[in-house]
């Protein structure tokens, strides 16, 4: 998809998506596979909900051909939450475009992203 035209979108939907951060390899915690639509990421929260120690994350975006990472390997402590982006960092996840994640252990991290659904 070539970038999209934001001037006037049919709708704006506000989402929230709730994940458990994969373990042992990277894998799709959101994807924009809806034609004409476009993501507004504006916010992406990694909580560690472990009380065994520090924990790991990376969180990445394939566009179909390569992966960028936004983080690679934080530590979040024991009972925090490491913010990855905010609503001042936003960023667009186009059509065919994937975040992506990988937790240094399994069932360890929790992933919030706030989002806005574009339709154009």
């Amino acid at each position: 998809m070539t970038a999209p035209n934001l001037k006037n979108p049919s709708s704006i939907i506000g989402k929230t998506a709730h994940i458990v951060a994969p373990s042992g390899s990277i894998g799709n915690i959101l994807s924009n596979s809806v034609a004409n639509h476009v993501f507004k990421i504006n916010s992406i929260f990694c909580a560690n909900i472990v009380d065994t120690g520090p924990i790991d994350i990376s969180i990445a975006i394939y566009d179909g051909t390569n992966t960028r990472y936004l983080a690679k390997t934080i530590s979040v402590p024991i009972d925090a939450t490491q913010i990855i982006s905010t609503k001042d960092t936003y960023f667009y996840l186009e059509e065919g475009h994937i975040i992506q994640a990988l937790a240094g252990g399994a069932n360890s991290i929790d992933i919030i992203i706030g989002y806005e659904d574009i339709t154009l």
